[in-house]
């Protein structure tokens, strides 16, 4: 039986020993064999710089090389969700496929249009795209669309776990659609993912018509040691001599990471910056050189560019503060340790993150986690003596050492997704029948939870008069309408999240980065912005460009951020912790002084009958012990009974009034099952890009299929009654 080597190409097997490797990965290996032997769509899942890349590319490689197609078109297609990725990734294997003579074209909006022109005239080799881009090339090139991919032999998605359920993975699986049905063939999926928490939901998502057709190669675990510590502080807990919380946070990373390479995700680019302008100021005070920089979107490409070469080259020691945007898989080399300031929102996130550090052979993985927790008054809420984010840290801690993560969701319309695909579809094909519509993205695409009536009714609400995005020909042909066509030829049109309009800041000629132009932002403000303090001289509203100079003092902006919703998992563990006398051995005193103080708060509560706890005159707390969809689900459902609602995890605080029932009553009716109007109260139902363009009958029904469960209310209600 031949080896995994010898199945690849001699110009793969050249490269492979020009790099010294001893031998393949098993993951390559075995992925070498499934993609050799096999038609079998793939996924890879490995930690970060764990050889996934590969282990796809390098028998894709050789099939292309070894038995090249007739068609035109690109050989193989690189789908990615970041263009810092696809431009990595071009770098990597632009060695491999120059020894195939392959072109490796990156194609995203930062590629110059001569390069894209070559593509299209001659398109062949690797195509590295984002789906944006690849949304583009439908709309503009859809005509051209069998010539430019009729080579495809394979789609490669990168950072599978990252898109899952979230709207570019809609987006993505209905291109990945629409692409095989312009073909009039299936291509074969290859998924990269580094966190996966259901392999079959994983399968499901590559292939939906066929998951037993997907073959899995799962890095089996490492044995590396894993270090962690989780350090507590109290805000507003100090004297006039002792720094405050984010000082003492910043010294201690000043002192613990300094001369080494790492990652500190501080959560909203505000509170980046805020730490990164804190680190600076302790190099210089110390007069040592700078090691600590800011990284998230909102910063020119130049400066994100520059910190990880940095990282990479590890030729001078560099600490990230950074939010999500160093989580995937960048190659940015090994890190010492990764930082988490706050309580992450998922463990699928946090080992995500972990997984940067530890990859030297024999070095540990280190995890440094920082909560802070307000300072107790005898006014304090019942939440802050509960110490949450404290306990919801713990808990993920918890559920990571136990190798759990988040599943994908299921069952979610995704509407407004749906809107931005028929938009493109339409625009693509320059008109399209409602019934081809359907089966296009409906019955043979992503969108199988939506039904012909309810596909019917999203149509209807685009070509109604307010909203004119779409119009019917006289032989039933729909057409994009006068403000549809507005709407998809507008740059922004492309992706399906939203992407706020920004100022650009200028100091000295220099683009630092973008802020969103819901600051208010005015001439002789001071502002914090990658990790430096400026002085605001000039706002050019016509050009959104802001003039700004050097200054010593200043506050960082405000950013938009969507943290996510919570796993019930993740509740029902930190209802575990604060019912028990738990004493983890990786918290310092702070955070066990912290912990013990929650638990002994929470059993003071006094929850009778069942998860209720009174805390006065019309008030009370009712544990729910479930994620953010159930308890939000049940927080609608009292406030259309008349009460005020504050949420919190896993827990509501409810206030009632004289026209209120009992707080009993009221649960005992939902107990029943007795039908509830959730959206009385008019929550705003506005969550993504193409809402506004709905009714307020679908935008509820698109909430109730993924950010509500009134089906399991009755069921909730009861358990709070026992």
């Amino acid at each position: 039986m031949s080896t995994a080597f010898d199945k690849l190409a001699r110009p793969i097997q050249k490269w492979i020993r020009e790099q010294d490797w001893r031998e393949l990965r098993d993951i390559q290996a075995r992925a070498t064999h499934v993609l050799m032997d096999s038609d079998a769509d793939l996924i890879v899942a490995a930690s970060t710089a764990g050889g996934k890349t590969e282990a796809a590319f390098l028998p894709l490689l050789s099939q292309v090389f070894n038995d090249p197609s007739e068609l035109s078109g690109f050989d193989i297609l690189y789908v990615a969700p970041l263009k810092a990725l696809i431009t990595d990734q071009a770098r990597r294997l632009d060695d491999v496929c120059r020894e195939t003579e392959l072109p490796v074209i990156p194609w995203h909006g930062d590629v110059p249009s001569s390069v894209k022109a070559r593509a299209l005239r001659h398109p062949r080799g690797v195509l590295l795209i984002t789906p944006e881009s690849l949304e583009a090339l439908f709309i503009r090139r859809g005509l051209e669309i069998p010539r430019l991919f009729g080579a495809t032999r394979a789609v490669i998605l990168d950072e599978l776990h990252s898109v899952l359920d979230s709207e570019r993975g809609i987006q993505m699986r209905s291109l990945l659609a629409r692409l095989e049905q312009s073909l009039n063939r299936p291509i074969r999926r290859v998924g990269l993912s580094a966190t996966l928490g259901d392999m079959e939901l994983a399968k499901a998502y590559l292939r939906p018509d066929n998951p037993e057709n997907v073959e899995t190669v799962i890095a089996t675990s490492g044995s590396a040691e894993l270090q962690l510590q989780l350090r507590g502080y109290v805000a507003g807990d100090k004297d006039d001599d002792a720094p405050s919380a984010t000082d003492a946070i910043s010294l201690h990373l000043f002192g613990h990471l300094r001369g080494s390479d790492n990652l500190v995700f501080a959560g909203a680019r505000q509170t980046v910056e805020i730490y990164s302008d804190r680190l600076r100021t302790l190099c210089e005070k110390e007069h040592l050189p700078q090691e600590f920089y800011p990284h998230h979107a909102s910063l020119s490409r130049d400066h994100r560019d520059f910190v990880e070469r940095r990282l990479k080259d590890g030729n001078a020691p560099t600490t990230a503060i950074c939010t999500s945007t160093l989580e995937l898989g960048i190659d940015i080399g090994d890190v010492t340790c990764v930082g988490q300031i706050g309580a992450p929102f998922s463990v699928a996130s946090l080992r995500q993150r972990l997984g940067r550090s530890g990859r030297r052979p024999g070095k540990p993985a280190i995890l440094r986690q920082y909560v802070v927790e307000a300072k107790l008054t005898p006014t304090s809420n019942f939440s802050d003596r509960l110490r949450l984010g404290l306990v919801r840290a713990t808990a993920m801690i918890e559920l990571l050492l136990e190798g759990w993560c988040e599943p994908p969701q299921r069952g979610a319309l995704h509407l407004s997704t749906l809107v931005h695909q028929i938009l493109s579809v339409i625009a693509e094909r320059g008109g399209v029948r409602a019934q081809q519509l359907y089966g296009m993205l409906c019955q043979k695409g992503p969108f199988r939870q939506v039904d012909t009536q309810l596909f019917l009714d999203v149509l209807r609400a685009l070509g109604q008069p307010e909203t004119a995005l779409i119009e019917q020909a006289d032989d039933g042909l729909l057409l994009l309408g006068a403000k549809g066509e507005r709407l998809v030829e507008h740059y922004s049109f492309y992706a399906v999240f939203q992407t706020p309009e920004e100022y650009r800041l200028i100091s000295g000629g220099k683009e630092l980065g973008t802020l969103p132009i819901d600051n208010l932002i005015t001439p002789g403000m001071l502002i914090i912005f990658s990790g430096r303090r400026w002085l605001i001289l000039e706002v050019l509203d016509r050009d959104r460009i802001i003039m700004v100079s050097p200054a010593k003092a200043g506050v960082p902006p405000l950013f938009g951020g969507d943290p996510g919703n919570i796993h019930d998992r993740v509740i029902e563990r930190m209802f575990d912790i604060l019912e028990s006398r738990h004493r983890p051995i990786y918290m310092d005193a702070t955070a066990l002084e912290l912990l013990e103080e929650a638990q002994c708060q929470y059993a003071h509560l006094c929850f009778d009958p069942g998860r209720i706890a009174h805390l006065g005159d019309k008030a009370a707390v009712l544990a729910t012990k479930t994620g953010s969809v159930r308890t939000t689900t049940l927080a609608l459902a009292l406030r259309a009974s008349g009460f005020t609602i504050q949420t919190h995890d896993g827990l509501l605080e409810v206030f009632g009034n004289d026209e209120t029932p009992p707080l009993i009553e009221a649960l005992s009716a939902m107990a029943s099952g007795k039908p509830l109007d959730l959206f009385g109260h008019s929550p705003n139902l506005l969550f993504e890009k193409f809402h506004p363009h709905l009714t307020e009958g679908l935008l509820q029904k698109d909430a109730l299929s993924a950010r509500l469960d009134p089906d399991g209310l009755a069921e909730l209600s009861r358990s709070i009654l026992r």
